[in-house]
Order: structure tokens, then C-alpha cells, then sequence
């Protein structure tokens, strides 16, 4: 089995909370974690600087388009930034919980 771990961008830690919650809730995700951070992005011709929240998402690999399919569907940006990224090595406990947790 294959895992991936899905980086995501939020509003606030608020919309990450709520993203993540329904993530884990509907078994997309494992475990998703939440920090704050500062992006500097060009959006509309103009260079922003803002607070954000990050999201670290595992799950497996075969629900990566779901995942960005939910989190469209729940994100308040126009253009989300969800990317997913291969896990190639880790803990075998760990990823075999991984696919426990999800669907």
C-alpha cells in the first residue's frame, strides 16, 4: 500500500480545524496536523504577505483525489493550495495505522 502525506493551506486555524476535523471524521485522513505560518504569495498581479494555518494530512495514496475533492468543497479559497506528496519510507507501525484509519 502507498501513503501520502497532503499539504494544505487555510484562511486561519480555525478553517484548518474544520477542514481537518471533517477529514479524519469521513476517514480520508489518519491524523492531520495543524500549525500556524507566515506565506508571502503572488495573487492577482500583487505580492501578499499573510497568516495562515498549514495542514499536514496522511493518508493513503488511492485517497488523494478525494481528499482534494472534500477540501475544495469545504475550503473558503477560490484556488486551495492542496499538494500531496509520496511517503516513501517511515515506521511500518505507523503507516499500517494509517491504513486502519482510513477507508
Amino acid at each position: 500500500m502507498d501513503y501520502s502525506l497532503v499539504y494544505i493551506t487555510a484562511q486561519d486555524e480555525s478553517e484548518a480545524g474544520r477542514i481537518g476535523r471533517a477529514l479524519v471524521a469521513e476517514k480520508l485522513a489518519a491524523c492531520v496536523n495543524i500549525h500556524p505560518i507566515n506565506s508571502v504569495y503572488r495573487w492577482e498581479g500583487r505580492v501578499e504577505a499573510e497568516r495562515e494555518a498549514a495542514m499536514l494530512v496522511k493518508t493513503r495514496a488511492d485517497l488523494v483525489d478525494e481528499v482534494i475533492n472534500r477540501v475544495k468543497e469545504l475550503h473558503s479559497y477560490e484556488v486551495p493550495c492542496v499538494i500531496s506528496l509520496p511517503i516513501t519510507q517511515g515506521n511500518d507501525d505507523y503507516l499500517n495505522w494509517i491504513r486502519e484509519s482510513t477507508r
